[in-house]
């Protein structure tokens, strides 16, 4: 083995972490085959180092007497029309536990070679005709053909370029070079020339289709001629041990080249860019179908509501309690029920499906078509979950602190004291005017401030210093609920980015993880 080759147990450990990635997720047969092969791996790997070597051939290509001139008796019988070889027959060489080999197998029919040491550990079998009539025989030799260590594919002067053979079977065991021979058989029937012509047109026959390392060999079962050189062949094969691995090997290779076609594309990940574009994207339109420029503007209206009545005339705060809060009716605070936030209009859920189109073709950029079928298919799975996940993060989130400022409380006490000035004022004229009633207003004198009476200025200037304050005050209070509209959005948003992160980007990136996964064990098992 070149010191470069990788172990068919690597190759075989890569091949099934391709298929356990791509279980669930990649709808393609190529997973199937491979799947079908690990378990065979698996089966032989426990059935010892027997060499099974295969002929296969047409009706009347002569393989059951070549058959019985290697086997040394006549175990299959030879026939010219179909069908003729209808099962499988096997001749073991010194090999005792080739019975449970051929239970598995399925070979019905076998007979025992004496012991003949060049060639024990030969399981050697005689397929039915690839050619023939019946559907089953024909099934039964593709079923054989994927299984045996080695293939000797039996040719005849007439059929030797039978497209049927070369295009269904040869051409596909292009990478199996090392466990597949060709055998031109029935040489007796052409003189010396005609021979040669036919192994010259037959090799180049090969070496077009990418079998130019496939022995290629002449004989004739009827006469003997060239059986010795094929028995040696098979003995230089069994001596070697490796007929199985090689036949695995070769077999995981192809499999892989097969997958090859759904592991091509980008690297694993995004670029932090990218995935913050991504997310900036998603969580704009998420937000925009979960409502959080409601409750946004919820959060100001109420912020304003209550800062207006803390800086107002405090004699009018009871009509704010006419008026229901806008933030309490969206009903938020609590992840487990369900807010009071409308249902996404068709411009939010328009933007919804852009922004997770738009994401969805960044991320499988550079997949095969069956990485991004799975994305598809993650992604529609995810968004039928997003309305009541996005509804719950919304209710859930803490919008922040709500402390009434400092300013605002400086501001409500000094109305309270315009207030009060007021009402003095208002109740020292009422005294005044009950003592004019009963002609006693000259018994208490008036205070009077630049000739004005300081009861009439209590009174006025509490009355119109209150309204004006809050009047000035009502910019602060408008600026403070817009900020705390903003501070709201970006907890708000941070939440629904949240959602889209877990629900739309990390199944989305875990399906690209995946296919560089993917890609990475098809070319280990290719290699």
């Amino acid at each position: 083995m070149n010191r470069r080759e990788l172990p068919l147990a690597d190759r075989l450990a890569a091949l099934r972490e391709a298929v356990e990635v791509a279980e669930g997720r990649l709808e393609v047969p190529e997973v199937a085959r491979a799947r079908a092969l690990l378990g065979k791996a698996g089966a032989r790997a426990a059935l010892g180092d027997a060499t099974v070597v295969a002929l296969a051939g047409a009706t009347g290509s002569g393989k059951s007497t070549l058959f019985n001139a290697l086997s040394g008796s006549e175990v299959s019988t030879p026939g010219v029309r179909r069908p003729t070889t209808g099962v499988a027959h096997a001749t073991t060489w010194g090999e005792e536990g080739a019975d449970r080999l051929l239970d598995w197998l399925e070979v019905p029919r076998r007979h025992r070679h004496p012991p003949e040491p060049a060639l024990d550990g030969l399981v050697l079998l005689d397929l039915p005709d690839h050619d023939s009539v019946r559907l089953e025989h024909r099934l039964e030799v593709d079923r054989l053909v994927g299984l045996v260590d080695v293939l000797v594919w039996v040719l005849d002067p007439e059929k030797y370029a039978d497209a049927a053979v070369h295009d269904r079977y040869l051409v596909p065991l292009a990478g199996h070079a090392g466990v597949l021979l060709v055998v031109l058989n029935q040489v007796d029937r052409l003189d010396g020339a005609a021979a040669r012509a036919c192994l010259t047109d037959l090799r180049a026959l090969l070496d077009r289709e990418g079998l130019g390392a496939v022995p290629l060999l002449a004989a004739s079962g009827r006469t003997g001629a060239g059986v010795a050189e094929l028995r040696g062949e098979l003995a230089r094969r069994v001596a070697a041990r490796r007929a199985a691995t090689d036949r695995l090997t070769a077999d995981v290779r192809a499999t892989a080249s097969a997958l090859g076609a759904h592991a091509e594309g980008a690297d694993a990940g995004l670029g932090r860019r990218d995935r913050a574009d991504l997310l900036d994207d998603l969580g704009g339109a998420l937000a925009g179908a979960a409502g959080v420029p409601a409750v946004t503007a919820a959060v100001e209206r109420s912020t304003l509501r209550a800062g207006v009545a803390r800086t107002g005339w405090p004699l009018l705060r009871w009509t704010r309690k006419l008026r229901p809060d806008p933030l309490e009716r969206l009903h938020l605070g609590d992840e487990r029920a369900r807010t009071s936030l409308g249902p996404a209009g068709p411009v939010e859920l328009a933007g919804v499906a852009t922004a997770v189109r738009r994401a969805r073709d960044v991320v499988g950029e550079g997949l095969p078509q069956a990485w991004r079928d799975d994305l598809r298919r993650t992604v529609e799975v995810s968004e039928g979950e997003l309305a009541d996940r996005l509804d719950r993060a919304v209710a859930g989130t803490d919008l922040g602190p709500d402390r009434v400022p400092l300013w605002q409380r400086a501001v409500g006490g000094l109305q309270w004291l315009l207030a009060l000035t007021a009402l003095v004022g208002v109740l020292w004229l009422l005294g005044l005017l009950v003592l004019g009633f009963l002609q006693l207003d000259d018994v208490l004198p008036v205070p009077r401030v630049e000739g004005l009476p300081l009861p009439t200025l209590l009174a006025v200037g509490g009355l119109l210093a209150g309204p004006l304050l809050a009047v000035l005050s009502r910019p602060l209070v408008r600026l403070r609920a817009a900020r705390r509209g903003r501070a709201a959005e970006r907890r708000l948003r941070a939440a629904v980015e949240a959602v889209a992160e877990e629900e739309l980007l990390a199944p989305m990136t875990a399906v690209r993880a995946d296919a560089a996964r993917f890609r990475e064990a098809v070319q280990t098992a290719r290699r």
